[in-house]
């Protein structure tokens, strides 16, 4: 699995890539083989309010349909509108092209609170072992 290094994590499988006061969502590698097949997303549209965890949208693969957790709170600038016909970007390239949303951030602090690769990896390691 792919955890790159320049990126922040949530617990709830949202990666973050901060650009100044904006910041960008997807969700994660690892998030995205747990679900299988992604066959639709719902996002949030550009202007939309976002609270840090609280839910922006939702997932929806073969297997189940997810709900996405804001890791960040902010304004919506841009919403990857590729995603609507083609929402299998999250499965073939998540960190690019299978991107989410960006956002204005209200609070660059909260940026804190996420983990780096390295802490989201171990956390994705545990979650394994669990479920076993």
């Amino acid at each position: 699995m792919d955890f790159p290094e320049e990126l922040k994590y949530s617990k709830e499988h949202v990666w973050v890539r901060l650009e100044g006061a904006r910041a960008v969502f997807g969700l994660t590698d690892y998030a995205q083989k747990e679900l299988g097949t992604i066959a639709s997303v719902d996002l949030p549209e550009a202007g939309d309010d976002l609270e840090q965890e609280d839910s922006f949208g939702s997932i929806e693969a073969r297997k189940t349909v997810a709900e996405l957790y804001a890791p960040l709170s902010g304004t919506v600038l841009e919403v990857n509108s590729e995603l609507h016909t083609t929402p299998e970007f999250v499965n073939d390239d998540p960190y690019d092209a299978g991107w989410l949303v960006v956002i204005e951030m209200a609070d660059e602090e909260e940026a804190n609170l996420l983990m780096t690769a390295e802490a989201y990896e171990e956390y994705v390691s545990v979650s394994d072992e669990d479920e076993e």
